[in-house]
């Protein structure tokens, strides 16, 4: 974190308890590995005995949890399901959805919206194409990042230091013939997606199943959002798919233009 400790400490204090420990957790968020009481301590300035204490009532809660040797902290299950609520019940979900409805008319497949969540890929919204064969996956599902499309994009935006932490705790589950597990095979994968900046998940999650995704660009530049097509391969093959590219993107654009109008501290009734 680039903050000074003045300025961290600053943005710790509320009128209320409840507020500096939400405070806290804003400064956490930031992190992107587990943290120790003194590294919290260090970067706030806040006295030892203060962090244990506040750190102790979000573990309570289960918005914490201790990992490894016991000493450092990460995200617990209820913070994760908080945050994964968020993402699913967004006020901009509407206008998103009627994005996603549009690109099924014209591709003429089930299409989909994607988050990064833990080591999986979380299904935010889907609409389903009419074809008679389809493979249904409902919001709210999730896919390891390994082997989905939108998870392969995920996965190339981390540094190689972040991604090989994650890959070390994952389950690398071989879900068919051309699941890729070992990590060399994954690095020359990512490597391409972001070179090209889009992905395929060739019957690696579900023998039959062929998706394309796309990341929905960010203000922000990293993106935790992905955009993805989904076909049985009797009907979509790399080649095909590719055609219908420059639609996925258009429709990733306009995704992006409603969450750029609609951001996060924008009143609800304005959007």
């Amino acid at each position: 974190m680039h903050n000074t400790s003045s300025q961290l400490q600053s943005r710790l204090e509320g009128d209320t308890p409840n507020l500096r420990l939400f405070s806290l957790l804003e400064v956490i968020a930031q992190r992107d590995s587990p943290f120790t009481l003194q590294n919290v301590v260090q970067e706030t300035g806040l006295p030892k005995p203060t962090v244990y204490r506040m750190l102790q009532q979000l573990e309570s809660a289960g918005i914490l949890q201790r990992e490894g040797n016991g000493r450092h902290y990460g995200t617990g299950r209820r913070l994760m399901r908080l945050a994964e609520m968020v993402l699913l019940n967004n006020t901009v979900h509407g206008a998103r959805r009627a994005v996603l409805r549009q690109l099924v008319d014209e591709v003429g497949e089930s299409c989909n919206l994607t988050a990064f969540s833990g080591s999986d890929v979380l299904y935010l919204d889907r609409v389903e194409t009419a074809a008679p064969l389809r493979f249904y996956l409902h919001p709210g599902s999730r896919v390891p990042a390994h082997c989905s499309a939108t998870g392969k994009l995920f996965l190339s935006q981390m540094t190689p230091t972040q991604r090989r932490r994650l890959l070390a705790t994952a389950s690398l589950e071989k879900f068919t013939h051309n699941t890729l597990t070992q990590t060399e095979d994954l690095e020359r994968e990512f490597e391409v997606v972001r070179s090209q900046g889009y992905a395929f998940d060739n019957e690696e999650f579900l023998p039959g199943l062929m998706c394309l995704g796309v990341l929905v660009p960010s203000a922000q530049g990293l993106s935790n959002m992905g955009l993805a097509l989904q076909a049985p391969v009797m009907r979509m093959n790399p080649e095909r798919a590719m055609l219908v590219l420059p639609k996925l993107r258009q429709a990733a654009e306009a995704i992006a233009r409603i969450n750029d109008e609609c951001p996060a501290d924008t009143e609800e009734e304005i959007c």
